[in-house]
């Protein structure tokens, strides 16, 4: 027998617990990747768009600003900081003439990939006897979390 879904009220409820565990963690992640830095070699920032751009393919500014929920003067400033690297470069954008298309080097695809391989051997430190539906069910209620979220914020 399943379970019927919550009523609005309780899980407003609910909801707001996840967003207790959910800040914390963030911050922890965080403070683990900055506190990592020397180790990986690059910030939080430049991750996001080096991750990004390796699942991806090449995109503009603007498009990974969007996509993460970001400036785009900050998202401008991580892909500066990767190019300075040597782990970004920008490519012709045959959509738009002003707007290149940033494409993640080999360089970048070895660094990015040895910081994933580092945060995966931590991750696999997690204790607990989690399982695929584990996961599967907390990413299905994050999405609609922020999928809500953002209908709010278009409505506003």
């Amino acid at each position: 027998m399943s379970e019927k879904p919550l009523n609005p009220d309780r899980l407003a409820e609910r909801l707001a617990e996840v967003y207790l565990v959910v800040g914390p963690l963030s911050r922890k992640v965080l403070r683990v990747v900055e506190q990592s830095q020397p180790v990986m070699g690059m910030s939080v920032g430049v991750r996001a768009v080096l991750d990004q751009l390796r699942r991806d393919g090449a995109r503009t500014v603007p498009q990974m600003a969007r996509t993460q929920d970001l400036s785009r003067q900050f998202v401008q400033r991580m892909v500066n900081d990767a190019s300075t690297l040597g782990w970004v470069e920008a490519v012709d954008n045959p959509a738009h003439r002003r707007s290149p298309l940033i494409r993640i080097t080999p360089d970048g695809e070895r660094a990015i990939a040895a910081v994933i391989a580092r945060e995966h051997a931590l991750m696999s430190r997690v204790p607990g006897d989690l399982t695929g539906s584990d996961i599967d069910t907390t990413l299905r209620v994050l999405r609609a979390m922020l999928a809500g979220l953002e209908d709010v914020e278009a409505q506003s």
